[in-house]
């Protein structure tokens, strides 16, 4: 189908502004025009009754963490979230919108973890990084109101490959517990050779070579494309993995890498629910301010979280 007419207007406005590609930057260029393009679009932050940042300890020093608490009584689920940036880009400040709202709209406490940013930091900086945010959570969120027995992790684009490695992280070391994971639009496998990889060239668009840009800033050899922390579709085992909700878009070069993950997870025996979402591309879980699109599918991962938590037993 042709592009969402909101999106197809952005598209039209960035073409007359003959936006760069984020991959033709210098990484400090990059770093800022990606957190300003996303908090442009994402619309005005929500407020929550609360918002803390602490450091916290990581695999390689201190991390940084924002907890955003929601009004109603606690103790409130938990929701740990990592932000996109394909490991190269991002921060807090980037999901910071996103958090907001599904803080808001879940009723869960939400903590974005900052992880180490590649090439800086190669694999396995980040995986290590959200592992240690997510037992953090696990053993310090009743401090802030949280239940620290109802967790989910979750993630758009890199966010939501670190969360799906976390996931075989937690099941590897036998916990913590994970109640679910929210995928959005996850990298999913380093060799993935799809339709939606060949076909989403358009450098006015998140594309193939964006996504090989990321690659290679990550790796620190091809060899490591192949860890299952990696890519998560190449895990020997699927089983026993927590429900997930995995949402994708028409126009992205990773569609069918994150449509097979969820069909990957399924198979396996887990309970997956997924949602392609058409007319958008890459990227638009973080417009919210701009498409009505983003909106929906804010709204579509809240309920599926609060619905997620309502149905785990409340242990404080």
């Amino acid at each position: 189908m042709p592009f969402d007419p909101q999106l197809q207007a952005l598209y039209d406005q960035r073409a007359a502004q003959d936006v760069r590609p984020l991959y033709t930057m210098t990484l400090d260029e990059a770093r800022a025009a990606d957190l300003a393009a996303i908090q442009a679009d994402a619309g005005t932050p929500e407020p929550v009754r609360e918002v803390i940042d602490e450091s916290i300890p990581g695999p390689a020093g201190t991390l940084p963490v924002r907890i955003y608490r929601p009004a109603g009584e606690g103790p409130l689920p938990i929701l740990v979230y990592f932000f996109g940036g394909g490991w190269t880009l991002g921060s807090i400040e980037t999901s910071d919108a996103i958090c907001r709202s599904l803080a808001n709209a879940a009723g869960c406490l939400t903590i974005a973890v900052g992880y180490r940013l590649a090439p800086e930091h190669k694999f396995p900086a980040a995986p290590d990084d959200c592992f240690a945010g997510v037992r953090w959570a696990v053993e310090h969120g009743g401090r802030y109101g949280g239940d620290t027995t109802r967790v989910a992790v979750g993630g758009d684009s890199a966010g939501g490959n670190l969360a799906a490695a976390v996931t075989l992280m937690a099941k590897d070391a036998q916990g913590p517990e994970l109640l679910a994971q929210l995928l959005v639009y996850p990298n999913t496998d380093h060799l993935a050779d799809t339709l939606s990889r060949r076909e989403n060239t358009d450098p006015m668009l998140f594309n193939d070579k964006s996504v090989q840009w990321y690659w290679d800033n990550y790796l620190a050899t091809p060899e490591d494309g192949g860890h299952p922390l990696v890519s998560p579709l190449r895990a020997p085992d699927h089983s026993g993995l927590p429900p997930a909700l995995v949402i994708t878009a028409e126009y992205d070069p990773l569609r069918d890498e994150g449509e097979q993950y969820a069909a990957r997870l399924r198979d396996s025996g887990v309970l997956v629910e997924s949602t392609r979402y058409p007319g958008v591309a890459h990227g638009f879980f973080a417009m919210a301010g701009s498409l009505d699109a983003g909106r929906r599918a804010i709204g579509q991962a809240a309920a599926y979280l609060r619905r997620t938590f309502a149905d785990a037993p409340t242990r404080g």
